[in-house]
């Protein structure tokens, strides 16, 4: 039976600004709020428009911690991680749920505000990934093969 596979990546705004706590166990997480648009037809009007998904970022550890430093409301970034289903138990007996993603690696690929072009960016592992500008592409070198995930690539490893 073949394994599950469990990977969402992301293109957005930041809904607000990073909220910094820790884990009972000491580990700094990162919440985050991103807003990320996809064009629709509104039935009413038969005109185009973009309408938004907000999705709910947990960055953990280092990379959370250059997160809620660098990062403010507003600001695009790039996010590939996982999706994890919570659920739990009010006071008053509801049961409720939620999906949030668990971010693997967090491109800063927006201007910096009242800074230039140039995007930074954080790519998990204790790398930081250079500043190519505004839509940098996804760098996965925060992945450690050692732990089955993929290795670096470069551009002559692409097949067109």
């Amino acid at each position: 039976m073949p394994s599950s596979v469990n990977v969402v990546v992301l293109v957005g705004n930041l809904t607000r600004d990073p909220e910094l706590r820790a884990t009972a166990g000491g580990t700094s997480v990162c919440k985050l709020g991103l807003a990320v648009n996809e064009r629709a037809k509104d039935p009413a009007t038969g005109e185009w428009g973009e309408r938004p998904n907000y999705f709910d970022i947990d960055v953990f550890g280092a990379q959370g911690e250059s997160c809620a430093q660098y990062l403010t409301k507003g600001r695009q970034i790039a996010v590939e991680g996982r999706l994890r289903w919570r659920s739990w138990e009010t006071q008053d007996g509801q049961k409720r749920s939620a999906v949030s993603v668990v971010a693997n690696t967090v491109q800063f690929i927006g201007p910096r505000e009242g800074g230039g072009g140039q995007g930074g960016g954080w790519s998990g592992g204790g790398q930081a990934a250079g500043g190519q500008g505004s839509g940098a592409g996804f760098n996965k070198a925060g992945l450690d093969p050692a732990k089955g995930d993929f290795a670096e690539s470069g551009d002559d490893d692409i097949p067109f």
